[in-house]
Formats: structure tokens, sequence, C-alpha cells
């Protein structure tokens, strides 16, 4: 179970790392972020695979922009028929999504960071970032901060950073604990839609929680003069956008899809959805955020 207050906080684009002891920033370089990668020397893959994916020209804009930059090395941990792969032509959309999900809008600063924090990346997806020994943003060890350019900095990593490819549907099927809800969503035609762009959040009902509801409820549901209605629950499951866990909180209340509002709280320690518990929070998904409720909400 995720506990709330375990989960990093979510803020972008914010401060990134520890304070370095620095009480100003390094001067701008007149290189902007592509021109310093490339003089560098340790960053050929990362400006290959930005030339496959078509966005040299954009990081070479005015920006500001906050760029995780994977070594070489980091790059070669890769199998190599992945590396390969990503940079066919036909994959240029994916190679596109884990690229952008190592850039933050702004122009962020090592030495401007308070509390531990996470960020947004220009794939859409959270960032999160730990500190222990060192300072990991994604699951990758930071190698060295604040390399400034004239359209933002650069942050060195030790590993590529995969953003989740699976969409919601996908996510929740190869779970493998929401088989009702997946033939729940087959029967409502809603499948598709959750395959969409979105981004939606979701509050998924294990198979054990639709197992709560009265004997029979479910086969009447899922019987096609019930569509309908078993739309109106589903879509009351279903927000637009990723909305986070502490997000949820701090809003109290969240607006469905279905039309009709759920309720959002904590309560004895326990992140509630109406009357429902919230027993895994934020899973990332290519196309929005699950959590993981124990019980169906039911609209009025």
């Amino acid at each position: 179970m995720n506990s709330l207050l375990a989960l990093p906080l979510l803020l972008g684009p914010v401060a990134l790392f520890a304070g370095t002891g620095e009480d100003t920033a390094p001067a701008a370089s007149d290189k902007n972020i592509i021109e310093t990668a490339i003089a560098a020397g340790s960053f050929n893959t990362l400006a290959a695979a930005l030339t496959a994916a078509d966005l040299v020209d954009a990081l070479q804009g005015d920006g500001p922009f906050t760029v995780f930059a994977p070594t070489d090395e980091a790059f070669a941990a890769l199998p190599k028929e992945t590396l390969a792969s990503l940079l066919m032509p036909e994959n240029k959309d994916l190679l596109q999504t884990i690229l952008l999900h190592h850039v933050v809008a702004g122009d962020v600063r090592a030495a401007s960071v308070v509390d531990l924090t996470g960020a947004t990346s220009l794939a859409g997806q959270r960032l999160t970032v730990e500190l222990g020994e060192g300072v990991s943003v994604g699951g990758a060890t930071v190698l060295k901060t604040d390399i400034a350019c004239s359209n933002g900095v650069i942050h060195v990593i030790d590993r590529v950073i995969l953003p989740a490819t699976e969409d919601i549907v996908t996510t929740a099927v190869n779970n493998g604990s929401f088989k009702t809800l997946a033939a729940a969503l087959g029967a409502a035609g809603l499948v598709e839609t959750l395959k969409g762009n979105g981004p939606f959040t979701v509050f998924a009902p294990t198979d054990a929680a639709f197992a709560k509801l009265p004997e029979g409820t479910v086969a009447s549901l899922v019987k096609p003069e019930n569509k309908a209605k078993l739309t109106a629950i589903l879509t009351y499951h279903v927000v637009s956008g990723r909305v986070y866990a502490k997000d949820a909180v701090a809003a109290e209340a969240a607006a469905t899809l279905q039309g009709g509002k759920v309720r959002i709280s904590i309560k004895n320690g326990q992140l509630m959805v109406n009357n429902a518990k919230v027993v895994m929070s934020d899973i990332e998904t290519s196309n929005g955020v699950i959590h993981v409720i124990d019980s169906v909400l039911l609209p009025r």
C-alpha cells in the first residue's frame, strides 16, 4: 500500500536537487543545449537520437529547458537491439516520448532546491526525484549538475530514463487483478476511449472490489440493455487529466467523466475516494494515471 505521506511531491517545473553550497548559478554559456552536448563529446548517442527524433531544432530554441542527459555509456547499457530499434524511422514517436521524458520546462539549477520534489517531463509523465547518498531522477543517478547553456541547463545522468509505454487498459489487463473491470469496459464500449490519448486518471476497482457488490449485480450490468447504466458507473471512475494523489487531496474533489464528483480525503492516514480505500496510488501509464481502489464507486 502506498502511503500518501511517502509520495514525492510533484511540482513542475521546480527545483530538483540538494543544494550545492553555491550562492549563484554558473554563468550561462553562449552555446545552446545541443551545441553544448556535442562539444562535450560524451553525448554522441544522445545527439544521434535527438536527430532521429527531429528534436534538435526544438532544443535549440529559446526554451529555457532542463535536460537530464544520459551519457554514451548510459545508452550503451541498453540492449543493442533496443537502441537500434528506437533509431528506426517507424519508431520515431516512441523515441520522441523517451527523449522528451528527459526534459523539463524551465531552467532548473541544483542550488535552488529546498525540498525533495519531482517534476513533470515534456512527455507528460512524472519524473520522481530521490535524495540519498546522491541524487536520482527517474531512477538514474545524477553524475554532474548545472552545465549552463544559453537556453537552459544540462544535468548528466548515468542511465536512460524509460517512461511508461502501455496505456491504461493494457496496464490494467497485464496486472491480472482487473479482469472484471476489463470485461465491464468492453461491455460498455469504453476500451478504445481509455486506450486513447487522454490523459485520464482512473480509480480502478479490483476484481475483489467488484465481488463485494450484491450477487448478480455485475452479470446484470454487462447485459446490453443495461449499457447506459454500466457506462455511467464506469465513467464515474474516470477523471480528465493526470491527477496524482497529492493533487487529488489538495483539491478535495474531482469532476468525473460521468458528470458527478468524487470526494478525496484522508481518514486515519488512509487515502479515500468517497468510501473506497486507495490501496495503491500513482501508477503511471502512457496516457494517464491509475489509482487502485477496494470498492466500486456508485454515482447517485
